[in-house]
């Protein structure tokens, strides 16, 4: 249940009243693959729920209908994929045009794991000027990848699960040493790194929090790629990374408190 000790967050400021969609920044999804088209929508929506001006969904083509049909108020993007459904390196040129509209890239949820997209998320780390969410898959394919990792092309916000997390350090995460090894990890990248779990931590490598919220019952698919989307949609509406970070696991474990209450 929500615990009683509420850290002190950064808020969104108050909208104006002549504020319209393009106040509030456009968060891109690139994801998706036959099999898992339910992770870019869920990030796609839950970026909507989070105040984005506007959200644009990139997805494998062949996957395109079945996101689209998700939801109405996002729109989405075909893009080449190969043989099994999942984004080819030939979509590597789409991507980077549509990043240039976009306020802030959330690039991972369901993505698949392949050689091509191996590739594929290296040349998006290092060329995508604008701020980058990565989770899942998008992180998988940096396992191994450190001086890819080293040399970011715009900010980063890494978000792993533990297993996530001991694929990129290459090595089992240590029980009593979660936050010096979340911290370095954050410092090599030049990056926000959230480790989500019980107590998910976030860092930037100097500050770091622990977020109070949460409870085992968000323990199910799809819990991360609706995280994904809400820092997105916080951090492309003016936010600091880490700020958008730690406001948006603070709300995200909330929101799973509220709804433990109420539906048990």
């Amino acid at each position: 249940m929500a615990s009683s000790e509420i850290p002190s967050l950064t808020r969104l400021a108050p909208r104006e009243p002549d504020s319209h969609k393009g106040t509030f920044g456009t968060v891109l999804v690139v994801g998706g693959s036959r099999g898992m088209t339910g992770a870019p929508a869920l990030a796609g929506m839950a970026a909507l729920r989070g105040g984005a001006g506007l959200v644009r969904v990139g997805v494998p083509e062949v996957c395109l209908d079945t996101v689209a049909g998700y939801e109405p108020c996002y729109t989405t993007v075909p893009l080449p994929n190969d043989p099994a459904g999942r984004l080819s390196l030939a979509a590597a040129d789409a991507i980077v045009e549509q990043t240039e509209a976009a306020s802030v890239v959330a690039l991972g949820p369901g993505l698949g794991r392949s050689e091509e997209l191996r590739r594929l998320v290296a040349r998006l780390y290092r060329e995508v000027r604008r701020p980058m969410v990565l989770d899942a898959d998008g992180l998988n394919a940096l396992e191994g990848q450190e001086e890819v990792r080293a040399r970011p092309g715009g900010p980063r916000l890494l978000t792993p699960h533990p297993g996530e997390f001991a694929r990129l350090i290459g090595r089992t995460l240590p029980a009593d040493g979660r936050a010096t090894a979340v911290a370095e990890l954050a410092a090599q990248c030049n990056a926000v790194v959230v480790l989500k779990g019980h107590g998910t931590l976030v860092t930037d490598g100097t500050r770091q929090t622990i977020n109070p919220t949460g409870n085992p019952g968000m323990a199910t698919g799809g819990t991360g790629d609706v995280l994904t989307g809400l820092i997105a949609a916080l951090w492309c509406q003016g936010l600091e990374g880490y700020d958008a970070a730690r406001l948006s696991a603070y709300l995200h474990g909330l929101a799973g408190d509220l709804a433990a209450e109420e539906l048990g």
